[in-house]
């Protein structure tokens, strides 16, 4: 029958290393901003009602994606204390032989974290972590705050760059926006030349792999599905664009992606879900 819940082990716990090296990513965007802002060019000329403007903007997205990563941490989206012993096994359930389990619908075993996550939808390599039932409403708003944060960071690197690409030629101008490292190497730029222009350039890649990343899972989001079930194509769990919104970030959930700490309690349990064939019977 396995176990009834699943034991926490730290054999479970996910890998550090692509964490601490997002950490360590964000710690020298930061420092190349700080340095550019202090020691170089500085920010763009505005007028005191802009700069505080741009500056509530800076903290309040500072703070929403520092909340949204704290959040996305400590939730554990997996069947770790989780009772599963003595629930109706229906139609959907598995048993999972490395986690010695039944597991419910929608889970599904994670290689990278040794676990089985409850509506999983996929393992995120930079915070290393998956995305699952738990977690799924700050890692939508992580990418919402991430995107916002990474463009404003360009737009405040854009005349420092801009001054140092006025300075090369139409040729090395490309090659340093394409290829920083190769500019380096041949000694055409100085190390915080390089600097810059690499900062600048993967937080631009950034913000639109986040963007990329905000829009696909909208998409799952309204449709009710995950990165599993959309690749398959299954739709079993599409309740109505309104209902999928509640399911997955509660009955605020216009008001979750302005604030991490709002209140607004996930109707499900991760267990069990309504599906579209369940709306019908109750309709007729």
């Amino acid at each position: 029958m396995g176990q009834p819940w699943a034991a926490g082990s730290t054999d479970g716990a996910p890998a550090r290393l692509p964490l601490v090296l997002t950490a360590l990513w964000a710690a020298a965007v930061g420092l190349e901003l700080a340095y550019v802002l202090v020691l170089g060019p500085g920010p763009p000329p505005l007028g005191p009602l802009a700069r505080a403007l741009q500056l509530a903007l800076a903290a309040f997205q500072l703070l929403n994606l520092l909340g949204n990563v704290g959040l996305f941490l400590r939730s554990d989206p997996s069947i770790r204390g989780v009772m599963l012993a003595g629930r109706g096994l229906g139609q959907g359930w598995a048993y999972c032989y490395q986690c010695q389990s039944q597991v419910p619908p929608r889970s599904g075993h994670c290689s990278a974290c040794r676990v089985c996550i409850l509506r999983r939808d996929h393992h995120c390599r930079l915070l290393g972590r998956c995305v699952g039932f738990g977690n799924y409403r700050p890692f939508l708003c992580l990418l919402l705050h991430a995107a916002g944060v990474l463009l404003h960071v360009s737009v405040l690197l854009g005349p420092a760059l801009s001054a140092l690409l006025r300075a090369h030629t139409p040729l090395h101008m490309a090659a340093l926006l394409l290829l920083p490292w190769l500019m380096l190497l041949t000694g055409r730029v100085s190390l915080a030349q390089f600097a810059l222009a690499f900062v600048t350039d993967t937080c631009v890649a950034g913000a639109l792999l986040c963007g990329a990343g905000l829009l696909f899972h909208g998409m799952l989001l309204l449709r009710g599905q995950t990165t599993w079930e959309w690749a398959r194509g299954q739709h079993s769990y599409d309740l109505g664009p309104c209902h999928n919104l509640q399911a997955a970030l509660g009955p605020r959930w216009a008001l979750v992606w302005l604030w991490p700490f709002l209140a607004s309690p996930l109707p499900g349990d991760g267990i069990t879900f309504q599906t579209t064939a369940d709306v019908g019977h109750t309709a007729s």
